[in-house]
Parts: C-alpha cells; structure tokens; sequence
C-alpha cells in the first residue's frame, strides 16, 4: 500500500505516544482516522488538534482488556464507516515494577498482561475476520518492543514478559497469515531506536481500580522519561530518546515497503541482541543487558 488517501486507519492507544503520532501522521497522509483510547482526556485534545487541522477523524473510547470494548470498536469501523484498512494494535502500558521479581504486585502483571498481550489479541479477534473477509489488501500492524522481544532487561520484568509474548503471536500471526496468502499484511512496528519518550511511564495515570496494588509496594522512582534520564546521569550514562513522531514516519515507510520487521535499532542494541543470540547458539550464559 503506497497512497493512504482517505483509507480508513483504527488505531488503538491514541491518545498520547506513539499512537497519537500514528494518527496525525497517517492524517497528514490523506487517510481517515479512528483514535481509541481507555484516557478520555488525551483521546479528547487528541481529537480535536486532529480536526483544527482538517482531519477527518473519529474518537471511541476502547478498553482494551476488553474483547466486548474491541468488537465494538470494530464495528463501528466496519458497520458505520465501511471498513478499515490499517488497524494499528498499538495500546500498551508499564506496570512500573520495582525490586525482586518475587515481590511484585499480582495487579502489576495481571493489568500489564491484560493490556499488552490481550489487548492484541483482543484486536487480532475483533478486526482480523472482518480484514480477512474484506477481500482487499489490509494491514495489521502490532506494535511490540525489543525489550522482551530480543532483549531482557532484569528491571522491567513484567512489561518485557508481556512484549516476549506479543512477538510470539504477532509472528505466529505473520507466518498463517503469509501461508494462507491473505490480503492482509502483518507488520511488527519497534519503537526506537532509542527509548522513545512517550507516557508510557506514567501509566498509572489511566490505571483501572480494579488493578490497583497497594500503597506500600515499591515504586520504580520512573515516571518520564525525565526521570529514567536523571537516573542515568547518576551512574555517569546519557539518556538518548527518541520522539514518537520519528516512530509514526518509520512505520509509514515500513507499510509502503511490505516489511515485517518495523524497526530501527541503535549500535548499542543490535551488539546487545547480537551477544544475546550468541548466548543461546553458544550455551553460554546470559549477557547482562545495559541501556546504554
């Protein structure tokens, strides 16, 4: 798919981030947009900085641990709207763990699993038949992260569980998909290269109650990207970011050339992941993996 000119593109997780910068830059591209989101606030200027600049698009409040909350969001693309053609599942949160493994809240993973990993699936089930049953080319783009997907990180257990799992089922998705001969693409979007500075952080701003952990768990002390960077400057590192909007033109540039690997990985990452493999091919132990 070359030219987004008035196709329809659902995105999910668009209020802030990555998914925001998904939508205007698809906008900007000629292409009708339908942001969802469980953040009411971010989802409401996010609509209306879309429509100031005269695009066509339209706000759905989504949550995404919810199949019901996804079958209704793909409804109203294909029943009200006529059918979508780019569904980015791209919803997903930090459950901001902190000390042991063995310690962590059961709300911290049961709310970081619900979101990541059964948001996508959620969203594989509710648009995948319509796509599939739509008869022209598509595409499903999921977004996952290195963290968890080539890498792991010992402080971020949890999330990077999550996202090892997502790029189990967003490959397992690719390879039937590819088999079957479907007109609808599956692309793995990677935000990077570097830690991209998005809300992600501060997830807890859009945590359901009934995910709540107590007062007296630990906190990670890493609400933004801001703080990761001070933290960094204490042991003597630099923080290097990336901003979400630079993620939103590799992923156009991504679709427009048919790849699945949707990424764009910094030296530091690709010696790490490249030591990881080794690792595995070697038997040899585990490399402890840094940011910087």
């Amino acid at each position: 798919m070359q030219d987004f000119k008035d196709k329809l593109v659902v995105i999910t997780g668009a209020a802030s981030g990555v998914g925001r910068s998904l939508a205007f830059a698809m906008a900007d591209a000629g292409a009708r947009v339908v942001v969802a989101d469980i953040d009411d606030a971010g989802l409401a200027e996010t609509t209306a900085a879309l429509e100031a600049k005269g695009a066509v698009s339209y706000a759905r409040r989504c949550d995404v641990t919810s199949q019901a909350s996804v079958d209704a969001l793909a409804a109203f693309a294909f029943d009200e709207l006529g059918g979508a053609h780019l569904v980015f599942a791209n919803a997903g949160i930090a459950a901001g763990e902190a000390g042991p493994l063995w310690s962590y809240a059961q709300s911290d993973w049961n709310w970081c699993f619900e979101v990541n990993l059964w948001g996508v699936v959620h969203t594989i089930n509710a648009f995948m038949p319509r796509l599939t049953d739509q008869g022209e080319e598509a595409h499903f783009v999921i977004t996952g992260s290195g963290n968890g997907a080539f890498i792991v990180y010992p402080d971020q257990p949890v999330y990077t569980a999550t996202k090892a799992a997502v790029q189990a089922v967003t490959e397992a998705l690719y390879l039937q998909t590819a088999a079957q001969q479907s007109p609808v693409k599956v692309h793995a979007l990677f935000p990077g290269p570097y830690i991209v500075d998005t809300g992600i952080f501060d997830s807890d701003r859009v945590r359901p109650e009934r995910f709540a952990k107590s007062a007296d768990m630990p906190d990670s002390g890493i609400h933004s990207a801001d703080d990761m960077r001070r933290m960094m400057e204490e042991y003597g590192m630099e923080l290097k970011t990336t901003h979400p909007d630079e993620v939103a033109q590799m992923a156009l540039e991504g679709i427009r050339g048919d790849q699945f690997w949707i990424m764009s990985l910094n030296p530091g990452s690709e010696s790490q992941i490249k030591a990881r493999m080794d690792s595995i091919l070697t038997r040899k132990n585990p490399p402890i993996p840094s940011l910087g």
